[in-house]
């Protein structure tokens, strides 16, 4: 099946406004990306034909909810080729997955003194939880810089790995450089667990589970072109086995009494609470869409866009690019002498460019780069040349406007 990004861009009903009287150009979807038709539809079936809450009627309304809510969690398997549906943990996204992680497997096994492996390309999702260990516990937060092009070795990660280390949380994909790391490698390399953020590889690339051998691996709905508030955190059975509930309240209990609880078995365990049910839905809608088309197949026209902006952009020789690792996502941050990342942005949306600008949550990264901010263009599947054209043209323009 070949990719025909025309037939692509037809499914997303905002692509076709106007943004200043200008075509929407829109290369924010690192952020958060756009939602097709049947992920609207989904969403909209249920809420206006299909909800009710799930998991605690008997009722043909209740049962038709749990039904669809559930499937999901057999999609989300499918799609990451999870060994086990079970292991597949509903979360609001990657930052309540990776603090699931963090109070319920970490906090309760680390002690002071221990060792948790992070790398600079870190989103500040997978920085923020580890620093509460280290606040509350006295958790040691070992740092691995990535190379002067953004690019970050396994063995560099695995050099940082101590007789202390008990984790080592790394993302598979950086938000700021588009770098891609061999979680793989990094897992195949040491008996310690790892944690993968894959809140922008997933979008990108497909991700088998079974072959990577990572232990946690967590997914964002919003940036897969499902609902926000929706998402996963992938567990091995063995690893749920150590956790304790994050969270407490409904669901995830077999029994309560004045004086004990009794848990349920995971996955519920760790869904405490009325979920997103109907965010969640459309989570599903999303990942199905994305497996029509085909994951190789998204990966191939993102990579021919990425080689196309890269050419482009390394034109423009008074332009910087911060990380530029050979086997890298099509996400580009970028710098202009003279100009701040936040007038790029103003001045791009000026003609219809949507781009994100600041610190992109991993000020570490930053400061890595020295940089304050930076302006970044991440493209998606439902991108063109034609649009990696509008943004040279802008950045021209801005540089014109500058000098």
């Amino acid at each position: 099946m070949s990719f025909d990004v025309t037939a692509v861009r037809a499914d997303f009903p905002i692509l076709s406004r106007q943004v200043n009287n200008r075509p929407l150009v829109y290369l924010d979807s690192g952020a958060s990306a756009q939602k097709p038709r049947q992920v609207i539809e989904a969403v909209t079936r249920a809420y206006e034909a299909e909800y009710a809450n799930v998991h605690r009627g008997l009722h043909f309304l209740s049962n038709l909810a749990t039904d669809n809510y559930e499937r999901v969690r057999a999609t989300i398997a499918r799609f990451l080729n999870a060994p086990h549906e079970d292991e597949v943990i509903f979360t609001s996204g990657s930052t309540e997955g990776i603090n699931l992680v963090s109070y319920g497997w970490a906090a309760p096994r680390l002690q002071a003194g221990d060792e948790i492996v992070l790398s600079v390309l870190e989103h500040h999702a997978n920085i923020v939880p580890w620093h509460f260990l280290r606040e509350r516990q006295g958790v040691v937060l070992k740092w691995v810089e990535p190379e002067p092009d953004g690019s970050l070795p396994p063995e560099k990660v695995l050099a940082a790995v101590g007789p202390k280390t008990r984790l080592i949380a790394v993302t598979h994909m950086s938000n700021v450089t588009g770098t891609i790391v061999d979680v793989g490698a990094i897992a195949r390399g040491t008996d310690v667990p790892v944690l993968a953020d894959g809140s922008q590889a997933a979008v990108h690339m497909p991700v088998d589970l079974a072959a990577l051998g990572v232990d946690f691996y967590c997914i964002t709905g919003h940036k897969l072109y499902g609902p926000s508030g929706s998402g996963a955190m992938w567990i091995r059975r063995e690893r749920q086995a150590e956790m304790r509930p994050f969270l407490g309240g409904g669901d995830m209990i077999r029994t309560v009494t004045r004086d004990a609880v009794d848990y349920t078995d995971p996955p519920l365990r760790f869904e405490a609470g009325t979920p997103g049910i109907v965010n969640q839905i459309g989570l599903g809608a999303a990942l199905e869409y994305l497996m029509a088309l085909g994951m190789d197949n998204i990966a191939v026209h993102e990579r021919a866009l990425r080689d196309y902006a890269r050419d482009r952009l390394r034109s423009l020789n008074w332009l910087q690019v911060q990380g530029d690792a050979p086997d890298k996502g099509a996400i580009f941050s970028m710098t202009m002498q003279g100009a701040h990342a936040h007038d790029l942005s103003t001045i791009l949306d000026k003609r219809g460019i949507a781009v994100r600008a600041g610190s992109h949550c991993a000020m570490p990264l930053m400061e890595f780069f020295g940089v304050t901010a930076s302006a970044r263009a991440s493209f998606a599947m439902y991108n063109t040349t034609a649009e990696v054209d509008a943004l040279v043209e802008g950045l021209t323009f801005c540089r014109d406007l500058f000098a």
